[in-house]
């Protein structure tokens, strides 16, 4: 069984802007969708860049500094006539809607990034992975988290009798115990239990009638 994939969690549609949109209008956009950041995609919806709030700010400061002495008002006008094109960071970070949470997780954490935008095969974009879908994940109830592990995982185990295995569910945390056949099987199931959204941790109690060596690999 894989683990969630960016497209599982990722929020639709997204909010973007063209490369003509004015200083005005992108401040307005941020603003009316309480976002920090706004993604700008050419004619095909490709993402060519992104426009956040500090790219608004760092630009009308150096117009400030500029126009020192000649009015705010002056200044204000001059930010407004500027364009996403001209405002934008070019780089994009971008992430396959078919690549596991998992990794755009880390992405996240090591880059210190606060959404991954999310493009398909073509390169257009189609949603936006921020972190807060990554974490409400983790809200899902207890009892929806063990009817998952029990279909999902049961049945891609093969696991002889499953009425001497069970699943308990506290606070997303996963118990599994009992007694199954094999030792690559309890490792299985722990593997894909942990895949399943939701689940917080795995304790896996389960015991095993027969060592069958090697530990079993993901995939």
């Amino acid at each position: 069984m894989r683990g969630p994939l960016v497209s599982d969690l990722m929020s639709r549609p997204v909010v973007s802007a063209g490369p003509g949109t004015s200083f005005k209008e992108l401040v307005a956009l941020l603003a009316e969708h309480a976002i920090a950041a706004i993604p700008v995609v050419d004619e095909h919806r490709r993402p060519i860049g992104v426009v956040g709030e500090a790219d608004l700010l760092a630009r009308h400061g150096r117009d400030a500094r500029r126009e020192r002495g000649l009015g705010r008002l002056r200044v204000w006008t001059k930010a407004q006539g500027l364009t996403a094109r001209e405002l934008m960071t070019r780089r994009v970070p971008a992430v396959a809607k078919d690549e596991p949470v998992a990794g755009a997780a880390r992405r996240l954490l090591e880059a210190n990034l606060r959404c991954l935008y999310v493009v398909n095969g073509a390169g257009h974009l189609v949603g936006v992975l921020a972190r807060r879908d990554v974490l409400r994940a983790f809200l899902r109830p207890d009892e929806e988290i063990k009817e998952t592990v029990e279909r999902e995982v049961r049945q891609r185990s093969t696991w002889a009798d499953l009425s001497t295995a069970g699943v308990q569910v506290d606070d997303g945390v996963v118990t599994l115990s009992g007694v199954i056949d094999r030792r690559s099987e309890v490792e299985r199931a722990e593997w894909l239990t942990e895949a399943v959204p939701g689940v917080v941790a795995v304790r896996n109690r389960l015991k095993y009638l027969q060592d069958d060596g090697a530990a079993v690999q993901p995939h």
